[in-house]
C-alpha cells in the first residue's frame, strides 16, 4: 500500500532551496551548453509561426521551411548589423573637427599645468609618451582578449543558428518528448503550458519592440528641442543600443556626447549625455520592468531579480534570457500542487475593484 508522507513546512522549505541551489549551480556551471540552447529555444518559437506558414501555404519540406526560416533571421542580423555600420561611417565625417577639438582642450591643459604647477611643455610631453607607451602595450593586450571574445562569439553563434535549425526540424519529436515525460493524465496540462510558453516568449520579443519605439520617441524629441545635429539618427541608435543591458547604454552616451562635442560645445555635449542617462534611469525603472515584465506577467520587482540573477550566471545574455525563463517557471509553478505560492510571488498582483457605495439621497423637510 502506497502512503503519502507529508513532510513538516521546515523540511519542505530546506528541500526547495537546496533544488533552487543545485538549478543554480548546474546553470552556472553549464553555461556555455544552456546559453545557445536557450538562445535556440526562443529563435525557434519566434520563427515557429513562419515555418508552419512555408510548411503549410507553400507546401514546402520541413527541411526547406526551417532552413528559409533561419536564412531569414540571418538577413535580418545582418542587415540590422549593416545599418549600423552605415551610421559609424557617417560618424566618421566628422572625426576631423572631433580631433581639432580635442587638440585645443589639450593645449589649453598644457597651458594650465604650466601656469598652475610649473611643469614645463617637455616635462609633460615626456610624460605622456611614457604613459602612451604603456597604453599601447594594454591595448595590445586587450586586441588579442577581444579577438579571442569576437571568436567565442561567432561560434556562439553559429551553433545557435544550428539549434534552431534542428529545433524547428525537429519540433514534433521534442514535443512528443517532452510529452512522455509526464503520465497520460498530465499531458494535457503540459500542452497548455507549453501553447502558453510560445505566447508569452512572442509577447515578451513584442514588449521589447514597444520599449524600443517608445525609447526612440522620447531620445529623439529631446534631442530635438536640444538642437543637437542628427537629432533622429542619434535617439533610435540610442533606443535600439538600449537593449544591450548597462553596456548599450553607456556606449550610446559616449558615441552622442562624441558627436555632440564634434558639432557643438562641451556644455551641450554635457547636457545630451546626463539627459540621456536619466531617460534610461526611467526606462530600467518604470518602462522595462511593466512594459516587458508586464508581457510576461511578473511583476516590477522579480523582474529586476530575474535581470540581476541572469547576469550573475549567465553575464549579458543572461539578463535577455532569464525574464522569459521565470516566465516559464511561473506556468509552471502554476500547475504543480505545492508551488502555487512560487506562482503569485512571481506574478502580477490582482486588484479587485471594490463596488461604488450609492449614495441614498435623504429629502430635508
Amino acid at each position: 500500500m502506497n502512503e503519502t508522507v507529508k513532510l513538516p513546512f521546515y523540511a519542505r522549505l530546506a528541500l526547495i532551496l537546496f533544488a533552487v541551489v543545485l538549478v543554480f549551480v548546474i546553470l552556472s556551471e553549464a553555461s556555455n551548453i544552456f546559453i545557445p540552447l536557450v538562445f535556440a529555444l526562443l529563435i525557434s518559437i519566434l520563427l515557429y509561426p513562419l515555418n508552419r506558414f512555408f510548411e503549410n501555404k507553400l507546401h514546402l519540406g520541413r527541411a526547406a521551411s526551417a532552413a528559409l526560416c533561419v536564412m531569414l533571421f540571418i538577413t535580418a542580423m545582418i542587415s540590422f548589423v549593416y545599418f549600423m555600420a552605415l551610421q559609424l561611417i557617417s560618424f566618421s565625417s566628422d572625426f576631423p573637427k572631433l580631433r581639432k577639438r580635442f587638440d585645443e582642450m589639450f593645449a589649453g591643459v598644457q597651458h594650465w599645468l604650466s601656469y598652475k604647477l610649473h611643469i614645463n611643455n617637455h616635462e609633460q610631453t615626456d610624460y605622456i609618451n611614457k604613459s602612451v607607451n604603456g597604453i599601447l602595450g594594454s591595448i595590445g593586450h586587450s586586441l588579442s582578449n577581444l579577438f579571442l571574445s569576437l571568436t567565442g562569439f561567432l561560434l556562439l553563434t553559429v551553433f545557435i543558428l544550428i539549434f534552431t535549425f534542428f529545433m524547428l526540424f525537429h519540433r514534433k519529436l521534442l514535443m512528443k518528448f517532452v510529452l512522455h515525460l509526464f503520465a497520460d493524465h498530465h499531458r494535457a496540462k503540459v500542452t497548455e503550458v507549453i501553447m502558453e510558453t510560445k505566447n508569452m516568449i512572442n509577447s515578451y520579443v513584442l514588449g521589447l519592440v514597444i520599449e524600443m519605439a517608445l525609447l526612440s520617441i522620447v531620445n529623439c524629441t529631446m534631442f530635438l528641442i536640444m538642437g543637437l545635429p542628427y537629432a533622429l539618427l542619434l535617439g533610435v541608435m540610442a533606443a535600439v543600443l538600449n537593449i544591450i543591458p548597462y553596456l548599450g547604454i553607456y556606449t550610446s552616451i559616449v558615441i552622442v556626447m562624441l558627436v555632440t562635442f564634434a558639432n557643438s560645445s562641451g556644455n551641450v555635449a554635457l547636457e545630451a549625455g546626463v539627459g540621456l542617462f536619466i531617460v534610461h534611469l526611467l526606462d530600467s525603472n518604470i518602462l522595462f520592468p511593466r512594459i516587458v515584465g508586464g508581457r510576461v506577467k511578473m511583476n516590477p520587482f522579480i523582474t529586476i531579480v530575474a535581470v540581476i540573477v541572469g547576469e550573475f550566471l549567465w553575464g549579458v545574455p543572461g539578463m535577455f534570457l532569464f525574464i522569459p525563463l521565470a516566465g516559464i517557471a511561473k506556468l509552471v509553478c502554476e500547475r504543480v500542487p505545492g508551488l502555487e505560492a512560487w506562482a503569485l510571488l512571481i506574478g502580477v498582483e490582482d486588484v479587485e475593484k471594490k463596488p461604488k457605495r450609492r449614495r441614498v439621497k435623504t429629502k430635508t423637510p
